[in-house]
């Protein structure tokens, strides 16, 4: 069973990697071309990098985590 988490978490990874390079490809593409940008909905900017996000291993989405708390509080 543990090969198939770590399948599904390198999975997840690419599909995550792949996604945003597609879609910020597209979307600087039609940012520099002049089009209309808002036929790509602002969530699928975000999904790619929550498969990046799930794909990594877990002491690394611990440090992700901790990285934005750290974030958070600094502003305030």
């Amino acid at each position: 069973m543990i090969w198939l988490d770590k399948m599904n978490k390198y999975l997840l990874l690419l599909v995550g990697v792949l996604g945003v390079i597609i879609i910020y490809v597209g979307f600087f593409f039609l940012l520099f071309s002049g089009l209309n940008t808002s036929v790509i909905p602002w969530y699928a900017l975000l999904a790619p990098w929550v498969c990046i996000f799930f794909g990594l291993p877990t002491h690394r989405q611990v440090s992700v985590i901790d990285w934005f708390k750290r974030r958070s509080f600094r502003r305030k």
